[in-house]
């Protein structure tokens, strides 16, 4: 089936479409703004059956980059929209939804869907293991030494101690990963598994809002005197050292 109009999935796995699109292949003479501000007082609510998103928009007629809104239909919407202009292309957008609904139930479908979920299922759950395997090991430390730079606050994040070598915190990063000392998982970098007990890092987990969560990883001194010591091996020193050297 030849794609007529672009479709995208949502985070509840539901098909959704650009208002603006459909407005394009229906062929409607009225003015986008002017035709859905119509379309919708047929009862369609914000946030059950759309939503209002926005784009940049390069336009050379006016010589400047404006916003323009768009609203991303969920198919239920779009097929009735496309009902209601009882036009040609109106039937036949509809009875491409229809197609496309029939298609995206289909046991194949249903089967690819919930396989897609688990995986991503999976893999979101080997990052929270790696991050507690992590955690567990930099908490070692706490019981064979009493370590005041592990009990206090002075916790750097990266990019502080990047910024004493005068990098960014993501150049920074790929340093520390090709000398081997962390690596990435997901959006995360975690420690090698032969530094996660030196008491370098802590790693916390807090709650952003219902539905998800956020991993911080912070450096303690102790980590910061260790990458200052990696680092001079490699020729690399700190901003300061530079300076110091180059009087």
């Amino acid at each position: 089936m030849n794609e007529l109009i672009t479709t995208s999935q949502n985070e509840s796995g539901e098909i959704t479409l650009s208002g603006r699109e459909l407005h394009q292949f229906l062929e409607v003479g009225t003015q986008y703004t002017k035709w859905v501000e119509r379309m919708l007082e047929y009862g369609f609510v914000e946030g059950v059956d759309f939503i209002v998103v926005y784009e940049k928009v390069d336009s050379q007629k006016r010589l400047r980059t404006y916003e323009q809104n768009d609203h991303q239909m969920k198919l239920d919407m779009a097929k009735e929209i496309a009902m209601i202009q009882r036009t040609d292309k109106g039937k036949e957008a509809r009875q491409y939804f229809l197609e496309l609904e029939r298609k995206w139930n289909s046991p194949e479908m249903v089967m690819k869907r919930a396989m897609d979920y688990l995986n991503d299922r999976v893999a979101k759950l080997q990052t929270t293991n790696l991050v507690l395997e992590q955690q567990v090991s930099e908490l070692k430390p706490k019981a064979t030494y009493y370590d005041m730079v592990l009990q206090n606050k002075s916790l750097l994040s990266v990019s502080k101690i990047a910024k004493d070598y005068g990098m960014s915190a993501m150049k920074f990063n790929k340093l520390l990963h090709d000398l081997g000392v962390q690596y990435k998982q997901g959006d995360i970098w975690l420690m090698y598994a032969k530094y996660q007990d030196k008491g370098y890092t802590q790693t916390s987990t807090y709650v952003t809002d219902a539905d998800s969560s956020k991993i911080s990883t912070k450096w303690t001194q102790i980590g910061r005197l260790f990458v200052y010591d990696l680092l001079r091996s490699e020729g690399i020193l700190p901003i300061i050292e530079r300076e110091v050297n180059a009087s």
